[in-house]
């Protein structure tokens, strides 16, 4: 099976997390380091990212700084209150579901 499709649910809660402890960071900045801390076993596309960070702005959960590099308009992200509001909620859901997901699949001892 593809790992691609176990992390596509957590995309989100991954990105909120990154910008949470990075402070504010571009999309190919939140590329970079979710390919480096996973070693290459998650690589996010333009294609699945930017959607994602559209609808998290949309939502109110980020805010968008646009800044002038090398004579390129670059767009960086950061979390508003919200967005740290939601990347706890969403760190304590997906705790849950781990939690729920090992009692189903963690190897039952026969007596």
């Amino acid at each position: 099976m593809n790992n691609q499709k176990l992390y596509k649910g957590s995309l989100q809660t991954i990105i909120l997390n990154l910008l949470d402890e990075k402070g504010r960071l571009y999309g190919y900045e939140i590329t970079k380091l979710v390919k480096e801390q996973t070693q290459g076993e998650l690589q996010i596309t333009e294609g699945a990212l930017y959607p994602t960070l559209h609808k998290l702005e949309g939502e109110g959960v980020l805010q968008v700084e646009m800044e002038l590099v090398n004579n390129r308009q670059r767009k960086y992200y950061s979390l508003t209150k919200k967005g740290r509001l939601e990347k706890v909620k969403r760190l304590e859901d997906l705790a849950r579901f781990l939690q729920t997901m090992e009692g189903l699949i963690a190897p039952k001892v026969k007596a």
